[in-house]
């Protein structure tokens, strides 16, 4: 079982035993935790929005965390099943206070998580988590009596807002889109995609939607999150309907991959690539992504006249570099498209209109788009870490073999060579080691990684 503290949020197993998993007495203390947090920020009525993925567990986690906020004093506005984006742009879209997202986005079923909001919608910075995380450890909250307890309420015009304020977006072209006679295929993992995604495309002028995966009940059909060797099923889709473009998306719709009209792979690495391009063409400027995400993003920044920015890994740690750079999209190579005209978080359903936009607007088939973009090649790997590992022992040998190299410790430890990059670094979702190379070729990203790995295993 596990129960991991970190910027991503509270995440962890559901079932087992109290402080070792996500179990009912944990999301409690730490809502209440966030909520003692919230008041200390905020001297007026307190409201927070609530949303949640299809997960099983999701329900009994909504009811708790609603439940809590209630007896401590705070409204509570609750989207029901609900993205990820859509749940941030009803933070600000309703003036709250901040929001809480019911979801373990790619991880398996058998998990689930607190994602915290603050009032811009957007995730918590090191510092205010860590000041949870200290309220959370102290357990010293402070609840209302009942005369003063919060109200709890249903609010179902979100998906339709969300979308609206999508079609809206300068760069999203619907006559193109609509004049183009579209098919396109969907895997919405049997999350709550399935309520949103065949709208938006419809909304966008999409002639036919093709899905599967599509009940919202949480019963994921494969492993969540959209990688290659999870995705043959919708590729054969795509091929079998003849679609023009397939996309799919993880539990929460944050993330989005693109499958191209031959079945082939666009590459996660490239959604945010492919978009920023479109973007940059008509509005130059600068961008970010995180240390662990494809160079190509910087080529294609620098042919249209911008200035590219790395970030650590973590969203709120991409949207604090694109403020600070002010960057003109943003993102992680997971693919996660950040686009600040519409809000500073990753949001897959507004990927999918400006991809679709970019799509029509080129004239090209989607596998002849991914012809457009360098080719680099990105092997990415995850090592179990064992209780009592001293990740930090591991750090100093790599820094000693390869001092002779440009070396990056913002993040883990990001090594620069002539021909790629490799770095390695614990997860903030799971109880892994990761290690993500890149290069021209497969053989060279591979050699980066075993030269790694031999070092790790040592420990």
């Amino acid at each position: 079982m596990a129960l991991i503290k970190s910027i991503s949020g509270i995440r962890g197993t559901i079932g087992g035993i109290s402080g070792e998993s996500l179990s009912p007495p944990d999301i409690v203390k730490f809502t209440a935790a966030y909520a003692a947090w919230l008041k200390s920020k905020n001297k007026n009525g307190l409201k927070v929005i609530l949303g949640r993925d299809a997960r099983v567990s999701g329900s009994l986690v909504s009811r708790l965390v609603a439940d809590t906020f209630t007896a401590m004093g705070i409204d509570v506005t609750d989207l029901g099943l609900a993205t990820t984006p859509t749940v941030e742009i009803a933070v600000t879209g309703t003036g709250a206070s901040g929001g809480v997202i019911i979801t373990a986005s790619h991880n398996p079923a058998g998990w689930n998580a607190l994602k915290l909001l603050d009032g811009n919608g957007e995730f918590l910075s090191a510092a205010d988590g860590g000041e949870v995380l200290s309220l959370a450890a102290s357990e010293h909250f402070e609840f209302a009596t009942y005369e003063n307890w919060g109200t709890c309420k249903t609010d179902n015009t979100w998906n339709k807002k969300h979308i609206d304020l999508i079609l809206a977006m300068d760069l999203v072209d619907t006559k193109a889109i609509s004049s183009a006679g579209l098919t396109v295929a969907v895997d919405c993992i049997n999350s709550v995609g399935a309520l949103i995604v065949p709208d938006l495309l419809k909304a966008l002028g999409v002639e036919k939607v093709v899905g599967i995966n599509m009940q919202a009940d949480g019963r994921f059909a494969h492993n969540p999150e959209p990688l290659p060797e999870h995705l043959q099923a919708i590729s054969e889709t795509v091929l079998r309907e003849k679609a023009h473009i397939g996309f799919v998306v993880d539990p929460d719709v944050d993330r989005l991959a693109v499958i191209c009209e031959d079945g082939s792979m666009f590459g996660e690495e490239y959604t945010l690539v492919a978009v920023a391009d479109y973007v940059l063409s008509h509005t130059p400027g600068n961008t970010v992504s995180n240390m662990s995400s494809t160079r190509a993003l910087e080529d294609v920044t620098l042919k249209h006249g911008g200035t590219y920015y790395s970030s650590p890994v973590g969203e709120v740690n991409v949207v604090e570099e694109m403020k600070r750079r002010e960057a003109i999209i943003g993102g992680e190579g997971n693919g996660g498209v950040i686009y600040p005209e519409l809000h500073y978080g990753r949001d897959a359903l507004a990927g999918m209109a400006l991809f679709l936009a970019h799509l029509t607007a080129s004239g090209l088939k989607c596998s002849g788009l991914r012809r457009q973009y360098p080719d680099y090649v990105m092997s990415k790997n995850k090592l179990n870490l064992s209780p009592g590992t001293d990740f930090n022992l591991i750090l100093q040998d790599l820094e000693k073999e390869f001092s002779m190299y440009k070396i990056d410790r913002r993040d883990g430890m990001r090594i620069d060579f002539e021909g790629g990059w490799i770095q390695i670094r614990k997860s903030n979702t799971e109880p892994v080691i990761r290690i993500y190379s890149e290069a021209r070729t497969r053989q060279e990203a591979d050699s980066y990684v075993d030269k790694i790995k031999m070092i790790v295993k040592k420990h």
